[in-house]
């Protein structure tokens, strides 16, 4: 387990993810990326499991400013839905691993013990030795079920 800002937030892999996700039928997936990425790179595609992906932008395109409304519209996003777990995806794990820090505190804040974990690799993994994405490792490279939006 990872602690920052007060809350714990714990990692895994994609694959671990979708497995989690696969047994939980209330975990959540938050894909956190910009809607440029969604647009132009793709996103999850739950739809094997009955659902879909939350796509929230943590960091709002162009400026990349963190969302300071982010928390307060994922839980407006879930309504009444109180999920069991709240999975968090970016590109590479570093913009989700922000937002799941942040959505455990505001829980926290609560009262709430939300267990939030990161998606370490992200939907596009690390960069490989030709400096791209998408082949070394990640959501996409392992195979795990995505679309074009």
């Amino acid at each position: 387990m990872n602690r920052g800002g007060g809350s714990l937030v714990d990692e895994c892999d994609p694959q671990q993810a979708w497995d989690a996700l696969q047994a939980d039928g209330s975990a959540r997936l938050v894909d956190v990326r910009t809607r440029p990425e969604w647009s132009f790179v793709g996103i999850p595609d739950l739809s094997p499991l009955g659902r879909q992906a939350i796509l929230t932008e943590w960091r709002v395109f162009p400026d990349m400013q963190i969302n300071s409304r982010f928390a307060e519209a994922l839980v407006a996003e879930l309504g009444d839905d109180t999920p069991s777990h709240i999975y968090f995806l970016c590109r590479s794990g570093a913009r989700s691993m922000e937002a799941a820090r942040t959505v455990s505190a505001h829980y926290a804040e609560q009262g709430i013990d939300m267990p939030c974990t990161n998606v370490a690799e992200g939907f596009e993994g690390d960069l490989d030795e030709n400096r791209h994405r998408g082949s070394r490792n990640g959501w996409k490279a392992r195979g795990l079920s995505w679309r074009q939006s």
